[in-house]
């Protein structure tokens, strides 16, 4: 499910699950063990999906047929990914390869830059047009990297959008050809391994710490 490349100074994670790329267990277990290497080898975190796939979300094979304490185990697995990967110490670049869908959305979220693919891709947060409601650690989330004015069409509505269009909502920054996904994402990680290190640890801590402390809160 994890493979680690090296360029420079990036650490490349590659996550691929062979399917949808479902945030189990093992996709969150697979991330941590990454970012374990990258804060061992390298100053710079580049995640990319599998090829159409970024991440469709938990399993929801888990949620139907599993029991109520898998069911947590995996949902609490995947909410504290996303805190670490929201406070990271690093930059972390995000190459969105496809669809990202709810939980998958989210981590979009925890990413510093987020580089998208053109194509006939939906990247959003689902869950209330599926009758769920989003928890805190969603919410706040939201909050951070979204401008206001989108965060109710967003969330309450769960608008999906196309690649492009999720550039004006905050899940990317900016959106490329296919073939151009995997330069652009190593120039934008290259480009901020230039950048202090300690400082930009430092900064992101106060930026985000207080949003951060509220997410752990809700999920302890």
């Amino acid at each position: 499910m994890l493979t680690i490349e090296t360029y420079g100074r990036v650490a490349v994670l590659n996550i691929d699950d062979g399917k949808a790329n479902v945030v189990s267990e093992a996709f969150s277990k697979a991330l941590n063990e990454g970012l374990d290497a990258a804060e061992r080898d390298a100053d710079v975190v580049l995640i990319v999906g599998r090829p159409g796939r970024f991440s469709a979300g938990f399993d929801l094979s888990v949620i139907r047929d599993g029991t109520l304490e898998k069911a947590a185990a995996m949902r609490s697995a995947g909410a504290w990914t996303m805190h670490r990967l929201f406070m990271h110490p690093q930059p972390v670049v995000m190459a969105c390869t496809g669809h990202a869908l709810a939980a998958g959305a989210l981590i979009l979220l925890t990413g510093d830059t987020r580089i998208g693919v053109r194509g006939d891709f939906k990247i959003g947060l689902n869950e209330t047009s599926i009758g769920l409601a989003l928890p805190t650690y969603g919410l706040e989330l939201a909050k951070a990297r979204m401008a206001a004015t989108h965060v109710t069409a967003n969330v309450i509505q769960a608008r999906i959008h196309d690649p492009d269009g999720a550039v004006t909502a905050g899940y990317l920054d900016e959106v490329v050809e296919g073939d151009q996904l995997m330069e652009t994402a190593l120039a934008r990680a290259t480009a901020l391994a230039e950048i202090s290190g300690e400082a930009y640890a430092t900064v992101k801590q106060r930026l985000r710490g207080e949003t951060a402390k509220i997410m752990a809160d809700s999920l302890a």
